[in-house]
């Protein structure tokens, strides 16, 4: 009776230390030297503990007649632990390609159909702005707040129209447009509602899709509370840290009946999973918290 059953440990734990550290921080940032050394020490290391173990073990366990001198087990064990290892990470590294590429090729129809959606619900900007400057021209000058709130859609709107037909675009940018869109939603709000909004942005010149973050900002201003009797709140919070970004939107709320909630589609938060999903993969992550007094939704996304 031998030890042969303590390879797979061996091999195993090299598996893990080659494919989680070993690869993504030496192979994929092309540091090939370094994954050249540490590759090898780490099966050197575990070939010759390997050896150790399995010749202790026959002399003093398993009690074997025969016993195998310690060069020739490590000799063994380097060559078995090397090769199961390689062949294991190689077949990984296969699957993972087989796996981004069926998904860059998802990716690639998800963005033909949303052009053609576009184009299909596209109208002429041009007549549209002109038409909001006809409407702009018929507004009674002594009327300033109909004259803004016109102003304010405007932005709203070339905004979406020019600005977001790239896949990417400033946050610096898109923040701006955020700030619009909070300050046209103040206005459709009564006077019981509190917005505090916070945002704090240390890393300049990173990018990210457009129209991510107002979805949820749109979902806090359509579900948040109408109390006449206490404060109704909304807290929206952005901010980064490195290429890392935070963001949390907190709305109070009402206890709705069963059926309401039923019917409420949630499809722009569908919709927003979907592009995450697409465009961040495994860079993201959003949590909700849906309490009887408020609902409150975190996005996080890795923004290298």
């Amino acid at each position: 009776m031998t030890v042969e059953f303590c390879y797979l440990i061996f091999i195993t734990a090299d598996y893990y230390a080659v494919n989680n550290f070993i690869v993504p921080h030496f192979l994929l940032t092309r540091k090939y030297v370094l994954f050249v050394f540490t590759t090898i020490i780490v099966i050197t290391v575990s070939a010759w503990l390997r050896a150790l173990i399995a010749y202790q073990m026959n002399l003093y366990f398993f009690h074997v007649t025969q016993i195998i001198d310690l060069p020739t087990l490590y000799l063994n064990s380097l060559i078995n632990i090397s090769l199961w290892v390689l062949l294991i990470t190689i077949a990984k590294m296969i699957a993972d390609r087989i796996k981004t590429q069926q998904q860059l090729e998802l990716l690639g129809k998800e963005r033909v159909k949303s052009e053609l959606d576009y184009l299909k619900a596209q109208i002429n900007p041009h007549a549209l702005f002109n038409s909001l400057n006809t409407i702009y021209g018929h507004i009674d000058k002594t009327n300033k707040v109909a004259r803004n709130v016109l102003l304010q859609f405007s932005g709203l709107l070339r905004y979406q129209l020019y600005d977001c037909g790239a896949e990417k675009v400033s946050l610096e940018k898109e923040i701006e447009y955020i700030k619009n869109y909070i300050d046209f939603q103040r206005l459709r709000k009564d006077e019981n509602l509190r917005i505090d909004f916070q945002i704090e942005i240390d890393e300049p010149g990173l990018n990210i899709a457009p129209l991510l973050l107002v979805v949820l900002i749109e979902n806090a201003f359509k579900f948040v509370s109408n109390f006449s009797d206490k404060e109704n709140r909304i807290c929206i919070k952005i901010y980064t840290k490195g290429k890392l970004l935070h963001s949390s939107f907190m709305n109070t709320k009402e206890l709705l009946p069963a059926v309401n909630i039923k019917n409420s589609s949630g499809i722009g938060i569908i919709n927003l999973k979907r592009r995450l999903e697409l465009l961040y993969n495994e860079r993201y992550e959003l949590r909700t918290d849906n309490n009887d007094d408020y609902y409150e939704a975190h996005l996080n996304i890795d923004l290298r």
